[in-house]
C-alpha cells in the first residue's frame, strides 16, 4: 500500500492491487475514524466516503487537488504507466 503523503493526520495512499483492469488514477484517504476515495483524473471528485463530515471531505478534496501532480507521478512510477 504505497503512501503518497500525509495531511493533518490523514494518510493518502493507493493499494498495490487496484483491480484488473486497473481503475483510473485515484487515492484513498484514511484517518480520524473515517475514510474516503477520490478520483484524481480526469478531474478530482469524491467517489465514496464513510464517517467523515462534509467540511472534512471538502478539505481533503482540496488537499487532493493541491497534490494531484504528486499523486499522478507516484501512481505512474509505481505502476510503470
Amino acid at each position: 500500500m504505497p503512501l503518497v503523503f500525509r495531511y493533518k493526520g490523514f494518510r493518502f495512499f493507493f493499494y498495490s492491487n487496484e483491480g484488473s483492469p486497473r481503475e483510473p488514477i485515484h487515492v484513498h484517504v484514511i484517518g480520524q475514524g473515517g475514510e474516503a476515495k477520490f478520483w484524481v483524473t480526469p478531474t478530482v471528485s469524491l467517489v465514496s466516503s464513510d464517517s467523515l463530515n462534509a467540511r472534512t471531505l471538502r478539505e481533503l478534496e482540496q488537499a487532493v487537488v493541491e497534490n494531484a501532480t504528486l499523486i499522478q507521478e507516484t501512481w505512474n512510477e509505481y505502476f510503470r504507466t
